[in-house]
């Protein structure tokens, strides 16, 4: 049988999460914080990533905020750094642009 995922939240953090739910900038850590709370709640994380959220994302996505959440707390559902697609172009600064000038 299939583990079930739970979530059991302390009083500091529902309201933590509440409070990122309602207020929560940038946008992305709103939807998280209220997929967290439903899973709180008792819905499975699956059926949250299917029909619970504004757009329906897959399944692995929720269980990894979940994980992230369990791990660093509020923290982990940000956006780590240098994650994303990096510049194809990167202008040169004032001085390197001066040398190669020069040369």
């Amino acid at each position: 049988m299939a583990k079930r995922h739970t979530l059991h939240l302390s009083d500091e953090q529902l309201e933590e999460l509440c409070h990122l739910r309602d207020t929560g900038e940038p946008a992305y850590l709103r939807e998280r914080a209220a997929a967290l709370l439903k899973v709180a709640a008792g819905t499975s994380p699956h059926k949250v990533a299917q029909s619970g959220l504004l757009k329906k994302r897959k399944p692995d996505t929720v269980y990894i905020w979940l994980q992230r959440y369990r791990e660093a707390g509020v923290m982990g559902l940000r956006h780590k750094p240098g994650k994303g697609r990096k510049p194809a172009f990167a202008p040169l600064s004032e001085e390197d642009a001066e040398s190669e000038l020069q040369s």
